[in-house]
Parts: C-alpha cells; structure tokens; sequence
C-alpha cells in the first residue's frame, strides 16, 4: 500500500511497515496523567501521533487508535511508592478523585482540539477497566512470573530473565538491575528491588482504592497499558508509541507483562518521540519553565516575549523530526510563526492562480519528493522544506514569471491541500476579530488614503498609515496589482 519506513525503537532499525493484519491497524499510545492542567510536554506526543495517524488514514489504512488516560497508580515518586498525583491533587483541593479526572482530562481535550489533534478511536480510562488488569495479573501468577507479599503483587524480574530478556527495548542488562538494586533480606516485601508492582495494598490513607482477592488495593502504573492495549487491539498489534522518557522503566514493564501473561510479544513497531527542552533546558517547576499550554497561547509566562497560536507551536514541532530533541524558544517560535504565515498565504494564492498554456517545472518529481521525505520515517522537516521551495514557484506563477497548465496546477493544489491540511493537520489561524468585514472596509480605505499619499509623493504619511496599521495588528503587503492584508 506504501513505501513507509518506521524506525522500530526495538529493534533499532528502519523498517518497512507491514501491518499484522492490513488494511487495519492498531496504534497504543500512552496519554496523560490527569492531575494538573495540560503542558508544554504533552504537546509533542499529541502532535506526533496525530501525524501518523493522520498518514495511515490518507494511505488508506482503517487505522484504530487508542489513547488511554491514567487516572489511578501513577504515583508521586516512582511507579510503586508514593502519593498518588490525582489522590494528592484531590486531597489538597477538597475535591472526589474523579471531579480532579474530569476537570483536568476536558482541559487536556480543548488544547488537543487546538492543536487540531483528532480524537483517537477510543480513549480508555484506567479506573475503568480494574478487572482486566486483575485478569492480567491472574495470568502472570499463574504463569510463574509473579508473586504475591503482604496484600502486594510484584513481577519477578529475575524469573522472568532466565527464559525471556528484561531490558531489551531500553538496553539495559537485567544483572546490573539486580546488582544496584540488591537489598539486605528482610528489609522490603520484594524480592528484588527491581520487581515492579502489578499491585498495591493500600494503605489506610489512600483514598483510591478496589477490592480484589489480595488486598483492597490498586493497580500498579505499569498495568494499565497492557491491559487496555490488548484488550483493544489484541494480543498482536502494530505500533505502541509515546514519549522516550517512557522507554523505562513503563515500556520495558509492558512488554514483561505481555509476554509473562501471552508468551510472546505483543507489539510489532514502538515509537517513541523525543523530549522538548526550553533554551536548552529540561522543563521543571523548580528551574522556573514549566509552562501551560494556556500560557503558551496567551503569552503569559516570564520566558515568552508574545503569545504563540497553536497552529505555530504545531508548525514549530512539525519542523523537526519527532526523534529529535526539540528546543523551544522564542527566537525559533518566533521564526516558526514567519514561516507558517508565509506557507499558508501561498496555499491561499495557489488557489487565485489561471492556468497556462505549459508547465514550467515539474509537478509529478516535486510530488515525488514531498511523499519521499513523509515515507522516510516521518520526516517532516524535509517533506516541509520541498513545500517552501514550491512556495517559491506559486509565487512565481502569481508574478507571470512560471506557469502550469491545467492538469499540473489543479494536481499542485490538491497536494498542498493534502500535505499542509489532511497529513500535517495544519488549518488558517482564526480571525482575530469578529468584525472582519469592518476592519476591510477600514483597511481599503486607509489604503486608498496611503495611494493618494504616494500620488502626491508624501511617502512619509503613506510608510506612516503603513506602520500604524502593523501597529493594530494589520499587515499590509503591496502588489503589482494593488495589495493584500492579513491580520
């Protein structure tokens, strides 16, 4: 169906993709912890896989996304000590569980929307699904690879390793595990320090809790993922993605899982998108730049010079490829922004433009590039790149310098209609008035009032309504013909 090629985070090499079952295909992706409004972070993942989404879709594929919500067992510290975040959020605000939930997954579902990330097929919710992860956990003691303490259940990491090997999507080695982790006997109910929870008897104080037949408890972090993802996709799926931070140890314990509850891996592709840094630093409450993405579009945070719509911070993300770091900063945002205006102005010329008589360059090799670069891994940057330099022939053709004939100009205009608006999930910013009809009449007529300036030779007052209206947030452009404005 296509020439894509996927780097498999597994495998460590480029591959061709070959879904399990075509034309359908199955993608996990872990979603958001919901206990705090949506940040900068959740920003890349979002935008990322609505990518891949959006590519399988326009290659024909009938894809069944999944993208669950972690709305229990993600705890404070690390995956099997701590306070809960959603429980700590709730104690602290005098607040259910679950209103912490709600008010923090709608928050998360308005800024996906304006990122223009389509809702995935479905969007399971941890607390929703507690019996299937205890059936998970069923399975794994009854394949040996688990074992119950104190009301706990934890995965045995060392009897897992003996048949299977722990640590091969993060390379990591399961002795050195063992070694940095050892403790003296008696001193913890694990016995290795490297086991994980699969449950946790709660403690009096936790006030999210379930009964089962080892304690009243909770399921550990780790649990949620396997349980939903083959309960979604089956035991086979095609692509399991999220962020390179969750390579360990939440990835490396989805596959353990998988294979001591199944016997075999589950996962066929894993993508893992990099981190996002800020002038070069990780994000953190305690550095001073953790950010909203409510404060990144309004523009209210000590490090941002302007607001940043959220089509320029998909731009921005879009303009590197996924498994690179990405940098935010003002200076590049800023550069984003210039480039996005610029692309999608072109879009809207392109579809101004008359035919000619013949074609000055090729249409059918820039096409060719353009998928090219999409095939290639995702590679945005460059499918990007090629746009630009058809930015430069549209403008040419608007000039009388280039020309296309009929076929060629319409076959143009449907690809930059599918790459910039169906794949890449690019749209034109919202009006920033109501009143657009208005403020055209008011710019024609400030316009007409800057010609009759330059008729009379005052340039002066002319370049000065053309700075004043810069000024009000209006862009005025001369033309050959007469002008264009933007806000």
């Amino acid at each position: 169906m296509s020439n894509l090629l996927i780097y498999n985070s597994l495998t460590r090499t480029t591959q061709k993709f070959e879904p399990i079952n075509p034309p359908y295909v199955g993608m996990y992706v872990c979603g958001p912890t919901v206990y705090g409004p949506a940040h900068l972070g959740h920003a890349r993942p979002a935008v990322t896989f609505d990518l891949i989404f959006r590519y399988l879709r326009y290659l024909g594929y009938k894809v069944r996304y999944v993208r669950n919500i972690t709305d229990v067992g993600h705890l404070e510290h690390d995956a099997d000590e701590g306070d809960d975040k959603i429980a700590k959020k709730a104690k602290l605000e005098n607040l259910e569980p679950m209103e912490v939930v709600q008010t923090y997954t709608e928050d998360y579902h308005k800024n996906m929307r304006l990122l223009n990330c389509l809702p995935p097929s479905i969007e399971p919710h941890a607390s929703g699904h507690i019996i299937e992860q205890q059936q998970l956990i069923d399975k794994i003691l009854a394949n040996g690879y688990a074992y119950e303490s104190n009301g706990s259940v934890y995965f045995d990491i060392k009897k897992y390793a003996e048949k299977y090997r722990y640590g091969k999507l993060s390379g990591r080695n399961v002795e050195d595990l063992l070694e940095k982790t050892r403790t003296l006997d008696g001193q913890d109910e694990k016995r290795n320090q490297c086991d994980f929870a699969l449950w946790k008897k709660a403690s009096p104080a936790h006030i999210m809790h379930w009964p089962s037949k080892w304690s009243e408890g909770f399921p550990g972090w780790h649990l949620e993922c396997t349980a939903m993802s083959t309960k979604y996709l089956g035991e086979y799926f095609d692509i399991h993605g999220g962020g390179m931070d969750l390579q360990f140890p939440h990835h490396e314990c989805e596959i353990a899982q998988s294979v001591g509850a199944l016997g075999h891996d589950a996962v066929k592709y894993w993508v893992h998108n990099n981190m996002i840094t800020i002038n070069g630093k990780k994000m953190g409450k305690s550095l001073g730049n953790a950010m909203t993405l409510e404060q990144f579009f309004a523009g209210e945070h000590e490090l941002l010079e302007q607001p940043y719509s959220p089509m320029t911070v998909r731009f921005f993300i879009l303009q590197a490829h996924y498994r690179s770091t990405l940098d935010f900063s003002n200076e590049a945002l800023q550069a984003s922004e210039k480039g996005l205006e610029k692309l999608l102005s072109a879009v809207k010329a392109l579809e101004t433009l008359t035919p000619g008589k013949t074609s000055s360059f090729s249409v059918s090799e820039f096409k060719e590039k353009c998928f090219d670069a999409i095939n290639d891994d995702f590679n945005t940057p460059v499918m990007i790149s090629h746009l630009f330099e058809g930015v430069k022939h549209i403008n040419l053709i608007k000039d009388g310098k280039e020309s296309l004939n009929e076929a060629d100009l319409n076959e143009l205009k449907k690809l930059y209609n599918d790459l910039c608006f169906e794949i890449l999930g690019l749209r034109a910013e919202e009006e920033k008035s109501d009143n657009s009809e208005i403020i055209g009449s008011l710019v024609d007529m400030i316009q007409q009032l800057r010609q009759q300036a330059k008729s009379e030779k005052n340039y002066a007052l002319s370049d000065k309504l053309r700075d004043e209206l810069n000024r009000a947030g209006v862009k005025i452009k001369d033309t050959k013909t007469g002008y264009e404005w933007s806000f």
